[in-house]
């Protein structure tokens, strides 16, 4: 059935994902959902130094909110935080270098972070989709590194500090490419069969979207999604994936169009009276599962998803300096 799934999600992408969707969508929004102040809260942004991270990044501090940036390349981060600075006029702008794909770096972070920040946010948008299997220095699959465990880590690591803040949230960028993916807990570093880049990122983001709903289980005074944000033209998408980009370039949507969702979920008071836990698109709650496309899992795959990740943040946690 993969070859069912993919297509059908190929044409709704052709519909839906593009400018055109977003131009579409956009028809039904109101303004006044996002025209907020949130001088006082504080949010984190992961991956921030580009794209749609740091076009979220920067609405956030247009409307006067703390912006931590978390980001791995130092000098291209602080070419983004003086951008966001200039562009906004908000001073309260953080940068922090860690690298995602490192667990023992992102628990080094974190705890440092609880110690000296509030957060009201968290929005993770940090993510890789490497087309060759590689190893990261602490022997895992980069992508499974980054898109899932990294995310989980980090998440998880900051939860204390988000359940003693008011109205806190948690947003994850995840990706429609996950609906043509069933969860597969009994290969999540890609080890076996051949590797294919473009589907393990979209087993990734089906990660994503299964841990937002088991999160939104456990922490009930969280608010907790996963949204996707179109097609959009981004220094990721172009180095990633450059022959979608060359077809599909002049219909992709603009950085801000893409990060438009993850912002109306940051900010808005809108986004909150929807239950926690659900996949966001324009900002609407979509289904995670195309018709007949036969990507739902037992529930005891997702819990295992869960306590495997919880093995190995545990075990990083203990490995981290400090």
């Amino acid at each position: 059935m993969s070859w069912y799934r993919n297509t059908v999600w190929f044409v709704k992408g052709l519909r839906e994902y593009t400018r055109g969707g977003y131009e579409s969508a956009s028809k039904r929004f109101n303004p006044a959902d996002v025209e907020v102040d949130v001088a006082g809260r504080s949010f984190l942004v992961t991956g921030a130094n580009s794209g749609i991270g740091k076009a979220t990044a920067k609405e956030i501090a247009r409307r006067g909110g703390t912006v931590h940036l978390v980001c791995r390349n130092k000098e291209r981060a602080e070419v983004a935080k003086e951008e966001i600075v200039t562009e906004t006029g908000n001073q309260n702008i953080f940068l922090h270098i860690v690298d995602i794909s490192n667990p023992k770096e992102i628990w080094k972070f974190a705890e440092k972070f609880r110690n000296e920040h509030k957060l009201n946010v968290l929005i993770n948008n940090a993510g890789c989709m490497v087309n060759n299997r590689e190893l990261t220095e602490d022997g895992l699959e980069k992508n499974f590194a980054t898109n899932t465990l990294g995310t989980y880590i980090i998440t998880t690591a900051l939860v204390p500090l988000l359940e003693k803040a008011a109205d806190a949230r948690v947003i994850t960028v995840s990706s429609g490419g996950m609906l043509v993916q069933k969860l597969n807990v009994s290969d999540l570093q890609s080890e076996s069969g051949p590797f294919d880049g473009t589907m393990v990122y979209a087993q990734n983001k089906r990660q994503q979207v299964v841990l937002t709903e088991q999160w939104a289980k456990a922490h009930r005074n969280i608010h907790f999604s996963v949204m996707h944000p179109g097609w959009a033209d981004t220094p990721a998408v172009r180095s990633s994936m450059p022959d979608f980009y060359e077809r599909m370039k002049n219909s992709l949507r603009t950085e801000a169009q893409g990060a438009d969702t993850v912002l109306w979920l940051a900010v808005s008071a809108e986004a909150t009276k929807l239950p926690s836990g659900l996949f966001f698109q324009d900002r609407q709650p979509v289904p995670t599962h195309l018709p007949l496309a036969y990507t739902h899992s037992p529930p005891e795959d997702e819990e295992k998803l869960m306590e495997v990740l919880e093995e190995f943040s545990q075990k990083f946690k203990s490995a981290s300096p400090g």
